[in-house]
């Protein structure tokens, strides 16, 4: 219908004239109250955030020289929360002169890579940060 009959109703109704649906060809358009319009739309939009996923970020920190019961259950810890859908970052920190030795640091977060790499895939490969090593790890899709 013609816009100018359509105000003419929600003068009538002493409503509104509501946009609803800008992008329809044609646009889409009810008679209704606007603030109980924008009211729903805020809810809706509520609901929609609520149901969003978050997606958190969990590190586990390790040293050069860490032994292999400390990166064992280290890497326990990862492969639970991977299950669970976080995503975990891998850093190594680097004191003293082991910074000069960074293949030590690449070699332990390969290997943890691997050990994990049934649950997860490799986001960001091994690189420097300062004087630490990160690595991401993110979990597998399809499952």
């Amino acid at each position: 219908m013609p816009l100018s009959e359509a105000l003419e109703r929600a003068s009538e109704a002493d409503l509104d004239l509501v946009e609803v649906s800008p992008n329809a060809e044609p646009p889409v358009c009810k008679v209704m109250d606007y603030g109980k319009f924008l009211y729903e739309q805020s809810k809706r939009e509520r609901e929609a955030r609520k149901a969003q996923k978050q997606i958190e970020v969990k590190e586990i920190r390790l040293r050069p020289k860490t032994s292999e019961h400390h990166k064992s259950f280290k890497v326990r810890n990862a492969r639970k929360w991977l299950l669970d859908g976080m995503k975990v970052r891998a850093r190594i920190r680097f004191r003293g002169r082991e910074f000069h030795y960074p293949e030590i640091a690449r070699d332990l977060l390969t290997s943890i890579a691997d050990e994990l790499s049934d649950v997860s895939v490799v986001e960001q490969y091994p690189n420097m940060e300062g004087r630490t090593m990160l690595m991401i790890l993110a979990p597998k899709k399809g499952d």
